[in-house]
């Protein structure tokens, strides 16, 4: 659980400066338009939908924006044809590497992240080389300052409501569901008077590696232009650092 808990922790403190917000709106429109290619157009039939729409409102998107990219995915607006594709590699010292990709260059994008990984000592590797290391799950934030219950009560709510395990991070839980049953718990915990911060399917790895040093630096640059590339949506890795590094 670490190396997602520390790099979630990490990208969540990390500031949106205005160069972002265009990576992070063209993003996420492009998972509204594969979740309505996908499932349709409705985000109450549409559950990858419900939740892209959730995240873009996180981020101010104008809901016409949203209306837009719906309707790309729906086929009622043209635009790019966009390929869903996962890569997986290894990182500085043997730490595995997942990405989903969204792109309408399949190609143009395979150099590129190539040539990242091999720029910051990893390497891309074959289909399946570290996909078995990662177990998908859902996951929810609450922020310990929304908390009113404390921890051990929150825990016992969560299990009730169908959480698989509850993570303590410094100051956030981390509540751990089965993907399909995400949205319940978290509805669930709603009632009863939960804020959420965050709620995303994710991959978290089974072990951990731990890097230090170089290895460390190496790591997180590479983890940075990953993240900030135009055709990844999403990069899980399974590093764990000393929390005084």
């Amino acid at each position: 659980m670490s190396g997602h808990s520390k790099w979630s922790t990490i990208k969540r403190k990390k500031a949106k400066v205005d160069s972002q917000r265009g990576k992070i709106f063209t993003k996420i429109a492009k998972e509204i338009i594969a979740a309505a290619r996908q499932g349709g157009g409705d985000p109450e039939a549409n559950l990858r939908l419900k939740n892209a729409i959730a995240k873009a409102k996180e981020e101010n998107i104008p809901n016409d924006n949203i209306q837009r990219a719906i309707k790309r995915g729906t086929g009622e607006l043209g635009g790019a044809n966009y390929e869903e594709l996962t890569y997986e590699g290894y990182g500085p010292g043997g730490v595995a590497v997942m990405l989903d990709i969204m792109t309408d260059n399949r190609n143009r994008t395979a150099g590129e992240i190539r040539h990242l990984f091999s720029k910051y000592g990893g390497n891309l590797g074959e289909t399946g080389c570290v996909s078995w290391m990662f177990d998908t799950r859902g996951v929810l934030i609450i922020e310990k300052a929304n908390l009113e219950a404390d921890t051990d009560e929150f825990l016992l709510t969560a299990l009730d409501a169908g959480a698989l395990d509850v993570k303590e991070e410094d100051d956030s839980l981390e509540v751990i569901t089965e993907p399909d049953a995400m949205n319940q718990v978290a509805e669930t915990l709603a009632v009863e008077g939960i804020k959420i911060s965050l709620a995303e399917v994710t991959r978290i790895p089974q072990t951990t590696v731990m890097i230090t040093g170089s290895q460390q630096e190496q790591m997180l640059k590479l983890m940075d232009m990953l993240e900030d590339h135009e055709d990844v949506q999403e990069v899980y890795a399974n590093f764990d650092i000393v929390d005084e590094e």
